[in-house]
């Protein structure tokens, strides 16, 4: 019979007690932390009734506890002989479990300054006045935000998946200057060991307070601060404990920090959290001028030969689509020409697409084209030398194929429950 991850836990931490009470400490502390893994795995894959996991979550706290004693045991040995050979520095460097943390963050988060700017964001312009209002200004005229005057601590960006909010995120980052951006997953605060998740939500706020002003952008909130319940676990719910202190400001100097969420089901979201997202700004599906602009920007970084009435056709042809159904449609399309040269039985020569002048031929360059063309070679596109092939420009045609086989992934359902929540909670964006 196969030893379940109770019994394992069970033998292990029998182990660990056994070389705590013979002074074997650092044994001891490794045992307790591997029984606790044991312990957590059987709660979460092991049939267990309520009552039965509740015994061992508290066994995993007295647990922990006393390997947490035992670690600050042992680290106070440490220090100690560091003061015999250093001499008294104080207690500057007083808790590595701490540093420890920061590092695991450090090397899970991303502190960058991304290069996106208004302008490369198709509509939204209500999303972006009051992301200048909320953000830009504070951070670039913070005389004018004194006394009761304050600027906003949390925003949260909802709406479809795909329409940009991880992206406008990204521009506030690179509008607010100043700033250090730490874009951060829920994934990234969530530890398998006991307790430590909380840690790490502190941390994250005790690194933006040393890089102040600093914006902490966190996607897909919601699934680290879904609404509470009774059958969810003791640490998830001081997860979300720990997050409202942090965001609260609560014993901490939160100044100058922004909490910028992002979320597809706001309506998930536990009241209290919500609460302190105190602007919730809508991120709908983009409108015509929005999708003409879409269209336009990213067909523009490619040699195509649509003009401003294939966009406005475009435009009227996809509505109900998000911003990344629309890229998608594009990627597709940008492959088209490429499709052509594998099938294509005959070439020719062409300009370089690099000269500005037609006139100008480069002999190595080639294109597929009709068997008909007078200047048609019959070849494969196998037969050319490397670097000697140039792709047809992307057409509307490309467009229209593409946009035939792509369709869009937000349903009518998910917009309701979105609306509903903009009209009670929200604003438009």
């Amino acid at each position: 019979m196969s030893t379940t991850a109770l019994q394992k836990g069970i033998e292990i931490m029998d182990t660990a007690v056994e070389a705590d009470s013979n002074g074997n400490y650092q044994d001891a502390l490794r045992l307790y932390e591997q029984a606790v893994e044991y312990f957590l795995r059987a709660t979460r894959y092991e049939a267990q009734n309520e009552e039965q996991k509740e015994v061992i979550r508290t066994k995993c706290i007295k647990y922990i506890d006393r390997a947490e004693q035992i670690r600050k045991y042992l680290k106070g040995s440490e220090d100690n002989k560091k003061l015999v050979k250093e001499g008294n520095k104080g207690d500057k460097l007083d808790d590595e479990d701490e540093k420890k943390l920061q590092d695991k963050l450090s090397s899970a988060i991303v502190m960058e300054r991304p290069n996106i700017k208004w302008s490369d964001i198709a509509g939204l312009e209500t999303a972006k006045e009051a992301l200048k209002e909320a953000v830009i200004m504070p951070i670039k005229f913070p005389q004018l935000f004194t006394g009761t005057r304050k600027p906003w601590k949390g925003i949260l960006l909802f709406g479809p998946p795909g329409t940009g909010k991880s992206y406008i995120a990204k521009a506030v980052a690179t509008e607010a200057s100043n700033s250090t951006f730490f874009s951060v997953s829920s994934s990234d605060l969530m530890s398998k060991w006991l307790g430590e998740s909380e840690k790490l939500v502190k941390q994250l706020f005790t690194l933006a307070g040393e890089h102040k002003p600093s914006i902490i952008f966190i996607d897909e909130v919601d699934s680290l601060c879904s609404a509470r319940s009774d059958s969810e676990s003791e640490s998830a719910r001081r997860i979300k404990t720990e997050f409202m202190v942090q965001m609260q400001g609560v014993g901490v100097d939160n100044d100058s920090i922004l909490v910028l969420g992002a979320t597809n089901i706001p309506w998930a979201l536990d009241a209290a959290i919500r609460r302190r997202f105190e602007k919730r700004i809508y991120i709908p599906l983009p409108d015509f001028h929005s999708r003409f602009e879409i269209f336009k920007l990213n067909v523009e970084k490619n040699q195509h030969t649509l003009t401003e009435q294939d966009y406005r056709y475009l435009a009227e042809r996809t509505e109900g689509y998000s911003g990344y159904d629309i890229s998608v449609v594009i990627q597709d399309a940008l492959m088209q020409p490429v499709r052509k040269v594998q099938t294509a039985t005959h070439f020719k020569k062409v300009s370089a697409p690099s000269h500005k002048d037609p006139a100008i031929l480069d002999h190595n360059m080639w294109t597929p084209c009709s068997p008909e063309d007078p200047q048609a070679k019959e070849m494969s596109w196998l037969d050319l030398e490397n670097g000697s092939l140039t792709v047809p420009p992307l057409t509307l045609r490309d467009v229209e194929e593409s946009l035939s086989t792509t369709k869009p992934t937000v349903n009518a359902a998910e917009l309701e429950k979105l609306e509903k929540f903009k009209n009670e909670f929200g604003q438009k964006g």
